[in-house]
């Protein structure tokens, strides 16, 4: 199957074309464009250096927020309170952390400094949310992701203290789930999410949920608890 090269127009060939995950080249990281990705099952993802890389995996991971597994271990922790949890008040500084942070797997980061700019361009639309944990004063862990419809696209998370991001991961289901929310898009499968209950959808079956999800209104602006 052919990769397509994008220009300025504001469209994606259908994911099915997509080989091996990979969608197209190129285009632009415009607020336009990056919802129209996500509201058609695509995503940036690409490394410093390289042309703008659209993906659209199958198997696709998602995790809906009713479904959200907790450990008991995990409740306990929760319970101590270890943390002091906000939404939307650090955003440019968490997806800066995660950048930042170091990951055993990986080397480099695919949160360039042009993908933090677009991603803050998003959030000031109202339309991508960050989850913050501190400890006092000091960012310990977070995440962020994109809002649409009843659809939360999950980016990237960062922990600088033991159970961070799990507590925020579990703090963000929470508040989807009062909402009415009905996925959270994981993009690829990992072993680390696959223990909070992310489960694997073929491309075809994500869409149709995605499509549901989509067809509830958009929730814009700051998110508080």
């Amino acid at each position: 199957m052919p990769v397509y090269l994008l220009d300025q127009t504001l469209r994606f060939p259908p994911v099915s074309e997509a080989e091996d995950g990979l969608l197209a080249v190129g285009g632009d990281l415009s607020p336009e464009r990056l919802i129209l990705a996500y509201r058609t099952g695509v995503f940036p993802w690409f490394g410093e250096g390289e042309p703008i890389l659209w993906h659209s995996p199958d198997p696709r991971s998602i995790i809906r927020p009713s479904a959200l597994r907790v450990s008991q271990s995990l409740r306990r922790t929760i319970a101590k309170q270890p943390f002091r949890v906000t939404l939307d008040t650090a955003f440019a500084e968490v997806v800066a952390a995660c950048a930042e942070i170091e990951r055993p797997t990986q080397d480099g980061t695919w949160i360039t400094d042009e993908m933090q700019a677009a991603y803050v361009v998003l959030h000031e639309r109202g339309l991508a949310h960050s989850v913050e944990l501190w400890d006092g004063e000091r960012l310990v862990g977070g995440l962020y992701g994109v809002s649409l419809g009843g659809a939360y696209f999950g980016e990237s998370m960062f922990s600088r203290e033991r159970d961070a991001s799990k507590i925020g991961l579990v703090t963000l289901a929470g508040k989807l789930e009062r909402e009415g929310f009905t996925l959270i898009d994981c993009q690829i499968p990992s072993e680390h999410l696959t223990r909070f209950g992310a489960v694997e959808l073929s491309r075809a079956a994500f869409m149709v949920e995605l499509a549901e999800a989509l067809k509830l209104p958009t929730r814009e602006g700051r998110w508080e608890l």
